[in-house]
């Protein structure tokens, strides 16, 4: 686990000042640091509540707030400025590289296809507003990009990932972790087209296609 200086955590006071969920205000802070890291003119604090209630409409307890309070528009301002100060270090660590925002993720039978948060070079980047350390859940979350991604790149040469960079802003927490690592980690098969064809099993499609 590493840290980024100049960024602090942000305050559990803070958090707590506002009324709306956690998951709501991270939402805004991403959409916020998404648009500054675009380049170009930054979205408003009500453009940004639009796209975060896009995204947070997907889980069944999401509450939409009608409007932002200044407490609300606080929090994710600092949320959304560490991500930003992670993501300007990252990029002057690889001036060549190019960032990539919302990756694909493909779909795979009965697994719709999705974006991962960002991407530079090989690594992927996956941001976690959480309060604990990182977990089992995350690690098994970008291990599914991943074979989802590879799946694909079997079929047509596309690039795969070598390693997968977590971030907490909330925390300012990083951890850079390679993917052949992870695999072994969390599986007995050492061979990445076994675990792509354990995944087509699973999904039901076969691997004729290698």
């Amino acid at each position: 686990m590493s840290t980024f200086p100049g960024v602090r955590p942000v305050p559990d006071e803070m958090i707590d000042k506002s009324r709306l969920q956690k998951s709501m205000i991270f939402e805004l802070s991403m959409a916020r640091a998404e648009s500054e890291l675009r380049g170009g003119a930054i979205a408003s604090w009500d453009e940004c509540l639009t796209v975060a209630s896009k995204r947070q409409r997907r889980h069944f307890d999401a509450r939409i707030p009608d409007k932002l309070e200044p407490s609300d528009i606080s929090v994710a301002e600092y949320a959304a400025g560490n991500l930003i100060s992670m993501m300007n270090i990252i990029k002057a660590q690889r001036p060549f590289s190019i960032l990539e925002h919302a990756p694909l993720i493909p779909g795979l039978g009965w697994i719709a296809s999705g974006n991962g948060d960002f991407a530079i070079s090989s690594t992927l980047i996956e941001i976690k507003h959480i309060e604990r350390n990182f977990g089992a859940s995350d690690f098994r979350q970008v291990l599914m990009y991943w074979l989802l991604r590879y799946a694909q790149t079997i079929e047509n040469d596309t690039s795969i990932w070598s390693d997968v960079l977590l971030l907490n802003p909330r925390r300012n927490a990083a951890l850079l972790v390679n993917f052949d690592d992870l695999l072994r980690s969390a599986s007995a098969l050492s061979n990445r087209i076994e675990l792509v064809e354990l995944l087509r099993s699973v999904v039901g499609q076969d691997l004729d296609r290698r």
